[in-house]
């Protein structure tokens, strides 16, 4: 029998509060679900699910220490620097 064993990952706080500038400037508040790493028992297999944030009803993925943002799933990014613009945008 296969055990995954999961642990939640905290958000960074400096990644949470900048989001939450880049949505007040929007005049939005963003729903935040941390993000998890998910092992399989007495394997090295191990995979990291990114924080989940959405932002006017759109999903966006982000992992604590990047300067990146996904839209939607891992195949888009953009910089959190462009989030704002983005975010007016959609």
């Amino acid at each position: 029998m296969i055990n995954i064993i999961k642990e939640e990952i905290e958000i960074e706080e400096s990644l949470e509060s900048r989001l939450r500038v880049i949505c007040d400037f929007c005049n939005t508040t963003p729903t935040i679900i941390n993000g998890s790493i998910r092992r399989i028992d007495k394997t090295n297999l191990t995979y990291i699910e990114p924080h989940r944030i959405y932002i006017k009803n759109n999903l966006y993925l982000a992992f604590n220490y990047s300067s990146e943002i996904y839209v939607n799933n891992l195949g888009k990014k953009i910089k959190l620097s462009e989030l704002e613009d983005y975010i007016k945008q959609a």
